[in-house]
């Protein structure tokens, strides 16, 4: 559920969430001005895309800055659900972008990223429970809501960078995903339903000393360390009344979410001190740190209709939202390389009004003082 990925119309026009890593889906939309740099874009520069073709979504530094690391659908090229894929962030115009599989090939997986020590990498993947992919829920018996699957089968895995897995980290029953690490390089955070609901827990970089961080009824993930590691940024989807609530609890048990409304929410790494920092309304997800300790995040709340899904900045306490990125489809997943200088995203641009998502990197340039 970090991921979100492409979404499809049908449910892009019902949908009021989206998730880090629930499922990853396509948005459809005829193709308008289709470019890789869109007017209006002022904190993007030298915009390269890296991905042409398939579903690419989530794609994050190595602690270096020198790699991505993402997750991959591709039917056409025998890619039935997401594997996780890694690859050099090219230096030069010349050189091409070479990504290899690093997942088992087998299952679906979701929300990679990478250890510190840049050998190794953490993922979501349900490739215990079989190798098949899973089956995704049949959305009309649900009035055709955007519904995700918690996969009962998803743990959460330490591999190399070979694709060798060399550790399960978590064998609970019940869904376990979201693992993003701290720059620290002292714990991780993650979404889990070892206690019944969607929440958020930390563990050591060996998967011991788990500590539940959300205790409030409803979905919290897709959460991200600020900078010096203090703080952690997530998406939550609360129900406000007893009848929400209800469905909330029906449909978790049957390994399902329809969140209604997505929020930011931050908090210190201890779960302490949570506060909501958006209330815009529709989807408002995929936050993460700037550089300087502020927030860029995705939403559609701008748009009655459920999209375009754009990415948006603002300062950690939800004031002076700005709004960095135009495409007519859908822009999410932004992470800041380690140093500062880079933005990487996914989005439906230059995509030739297919389904396609792809990733994207630019140089970025701040606001002037």
């Amino acid at each position: 559920m970090k991921s979100l990925f492409s979404i499809p119309l049908l449910g892009l026009l019902a949908i009021t969430g989206f998730n880090k890593s629930a499922e990853n889906t396509n948005i459809t939309l005829a193709p308008q001005n289709d470019t890789i740099h869109f007017a209006g874009e002022t904190h993007f520069k030298n915009i390269r895309q890296l991905t042409f073709g398939g579903d690419n979504a989530e794609a994050y530094f190595s602690f270096d800055g020198k790699y991505i690391i993402y997750q991959r659908t591709d039917a056409k090229n025998g890619i039935p659900c997401d594997q996780i894929w890694m690859g050099k962030i090219p230096t030069s115009e010349n050189e091409p972008f070479v990504p290899k599989l690093v997942s088992t090939g087998t299952g679906r997986t979701t929300c990679a990223y990478f250890y510190p020590d840049g050998k190794h990498i953490v993922y979501g993947s349900t490739h215990l429970g079989s190798k098949d992919c899973p089956p995704v829920p049949d959305r009309k018996k649900y009035g055709n809501r955007y519904i995700w699957p918690i996969y009962e089968s998803f743990d959460i895995f330490k591999a190399d960078t070979s694709g060798k897995i060399v550790k399960r980290l978590t064998k609970t029953k019940g869904y376990d995903a979201e693992a993003t690490i701290s720059p620290k390089g002292d714990i991780m955070v993650f979404t889990s339903m070892r206690h019944g609901d969607l929440d958020l827990y930390t563990m050591d970089l060996n998967g011991k000393k788990v500590k539940r961080i959300t205790t409030a009824l409803g979905y919290d993930g897709g959460a991200w360390f600020s900078p010096d590691g203090k703080k952690i940024l997530w998406r939550a989807s609360r129900p406000k009344s007893e009848a929400e609530a209800k469905e909330y609890k029906e449909l978790l048990a049957q390994n399902l979410v329809a969140p209604n409304n997505m929020e930011v929410w931050i908090a210190n790494v201890d779960g302490s001190d949570a506060k909501q920092i958006t209330n815009l309304g529709q989807a408002n997800w995929a936050p993460n740190f700037t550089p300087d300790g502020n927030v860029v995040f995705c939403s559609n709340s701008e748009y009655k209709r459920g999209f375009p899904f754009n990415m948006y900045l603002m300062d950690a306490d939800g004031k002076n939202i700005q709004k960095i990125s135009r495409d007519k489809g859908f822009d999410a997943f932004p992470m800041f390389s380690p140093d500062g200088k880079k933005i990487i995203f996914c989005s439906n641009r230059n995509n030739g009004g297919t389904r396609d998502t792809n990733i994207f990197i630019a140089d970025w340039v701040g606001d002037k003082k």
